[in-house]
């Protein structure tokens, strides 16, 4: 009688700690499943060729040329001065302005070019930018701190798993797209590309 008793005792005690603490150890962790680029009607948006490839169809060749539209939330792939694609993007944790300095969590603007490719990245495959350029070494080497550097356009990190996305902005200062996404645009940009880069 006593040995139910304590179970009893017992299960009541987990059915309370279930109750408050349950819902939270069930939460979803903060990330969201992979989805299309969202047209954003507040902005302008390049237009795809109404002759060629569709955009679901594969990129055929390399492209020339990547913009990146900060505010906007958009990159988007030229193939010989046509956009091929759209991508939703997500920016450095505090994507307002210019990167100054190593660890402000900000993406860099200005042109760059596609200076190494790396598909072995802890973020899926990477295209890496040559951030800093010259004058953003000069203006750090003349206020005398670290300009940063290893900026790249990559995948989500190689620990969520294939299918989602992690919320928000949350890199240290990347362009950062899905790994379906990085897989197509890895394949079809070679070094030297140009990425121009706008608030």
């Amino acid at each position: 009688m006593i040995r139910w008793a304590r179970i009893g005792l017992l299960l009541a005690i987990l059915a309370l700690v279930w109750a408050m603490f349950g819902p939270a150890i069930m939460r979803a962790p903060d990330i969201a499943p992979e989805r299309p680029p969202i047209a954003r009607p507040d902005r302008p948006q390049p237009t795809l060729p109404s002759a060629g490839p569709r955009p679901d169809a594969p990129i055929i060749g390399q492209i020339d040329r990547i913009e990146i539209d900060k505010a906007a939330r958009r990159l988007t792939a030229f193939q010989n001065g046509a956009a091929v694609r759209v991508y939703e993007i997500q920016l450095g944790f505090a994507p307002e302005g210019t990167k100054i300095r190593q660890g402000d969590g900000k993406t860099p603007e200005g042109v760059f070019r596609v200076d190494r490719r790396n598909d072995r990245s802890a973020f899926h495959l990477s295209l890496g930018l040559d951030y800093p350029l010259p004058a953003d070494r000069a203006r750090a080497r003349a206020g005398g701190y670290d300009p940063g550097g290893d900026i790249f356009i990559h995948g989500q990190p190689n620990q969520i798993e294939e299918g989602f996305r992690v919320r928000g902005d949350w890199t240290d200062g990347c362009v950062a797209i899905t790994n379906d996404e990085i897989r197509e645009l890895f394949a079809a940009t070679p070094i030297g590309t140009t990425v121009e880069i706008r608030p």
